[in-house]
């Protein structure tokens, strides 16, 4: 599997911004898709996570600002960012599960600053 993620960039603290991450390839044998993020000198940690089903997971400091969601036509999953932190300053990883393990994409940039 395939992923491509976009919609990174600057913003300011309190603002929006929405990534996608566009799959291809071997979809049917992805089971979960979710965002990471790694902020600089820190582990990578989960953001959110939705499966086919639909059901979404958030992390405790997105919750009630992040949302996570996907158009299963267009092999999209969105993560829109409400409500931005200087903390939620990091690098945003696309995550695809399958039974036989893990696929990533390359990372899209989002800084939160005035």
């Amino acid at each position: 599997v395939q992923l491509v993620e976009s919609g990174g960039g600057l913003v300011q603290p309190g603002g929006s911004l929405r990534l996608s991450c566009l799959a291809s390839g071997t979809i049917w044998t992805i089971t979960v898709m979710g965002w990471y993020r790694q902020a600089p000198g820190k582990q990578r940690e989960l953001v959110a996570t939705i499966t086919n089903g639909g059901t979404t997971h958030l992390t405790n400091s997105v919750k009630g600002r992040f949302t996570i969601s996907r158009d299963n036509a267009k092999n999209t999953v969105y993560l829109q960012m409400n409500s931005v932190k200087p903390e939620d300053t990091a690098v945003y990883y696309c995550n695809a599960k399958r039974i036989s393990g893990d696929d990533w994409g390359q990372g899209t940039q989002v800084t939160v600053s005035s």
